[in-house]
């Protein structure tokens, strides 16, 4: 029986799990450093800690990491990858992505999401419920947009940036890495790395580094 491991036992990580399932695989586990003392997620089981995902990688078919922040989704998946862990993207079957689109490893899109051709996504993103990236767009790694976020064409988002929940961003423009965007904001102008833009239209709030 094909096994997915997720790591991270959070609200997002149960989201991967229904996914999972909805994608055909037909056991999924958490691993979360807060085992032993918790042992379900929601209707998953959790049977070990980080450690253990690591020391168990050959009783898996698959490993993904369940966890929001874009800095230790980061830290995580690169120390799966550095002992080649058999890594897989998830995306929800009522997705539309083009096929001549690109989505890294990783990654997971869930239910609702329009991504347009010829774009590209990183490596760790998260598409969250119902965003739409459009044509010719390039997200880095670990980039997540969040539920109902909106990229017109041609735009570049950097590395760990976070769009907020309902935020737009104006074709061709050019957002920085580890950025955050407010929830709703409206960027008309390039972000640049490290800025916290918030408001219509998004206005520099602070830097996030």
């Amino acid at each position: 029986m094909r096994r997915l491991a997720i790591l991270g036992a959070s609200g997002h990580g149960k989201v991967l799990a229904d996914i999972a399932e909805l994608c055909g695989w037909p056991e999924v586990v958490f691993y979360d450093d807060a085992w032993p003392a918790r042992q379900v997620n929601g209707h998953w089981p959790i049977v070990g800690d980080s450690a253990a995902l690591l020391a168990q990688l050959s009783s898996v078919e698959g490993v993904i990491v369940g966890i929001g922040n874009n800095q230790v989704r980061h830290d995580k998946q690169r120390q799966l990858a550095a002992v080649d862990a058999p890594i897989v993207s998830l995306i929800h079957p009522q997705a539309v992505i083009s096929p001549r689109s690109a989505i890294g490893i990783g990654s997971v899109v869930m239910g609702g999401v329009v991504v347009n051709i010829d774009s590209r996504i990183g490596d760790g993103a998260i598409l969250n419920t119902g965003c739409s990236v459009d044509h010719d767009n390039l997200l880095g790694d670990f980039v997540h947009l969040s539920p109902g976020a909106r990229l017109a064409g041609g735009v570049t988002v950097g590395d760990l940036t976070w769009v907020g929940i309902g935020a737009c961003i104006r074709q061709m423009i050019q957002v920085g890495s580890r950025v955050v965007i407010g929830a709703g904001a409206v960027v008309v102008k390039p972000v640049a790395d490290g800025i916290t833009a918030v408001g219509v239209p998004a206005r520099s709030l602070a830097s996030s580094s």
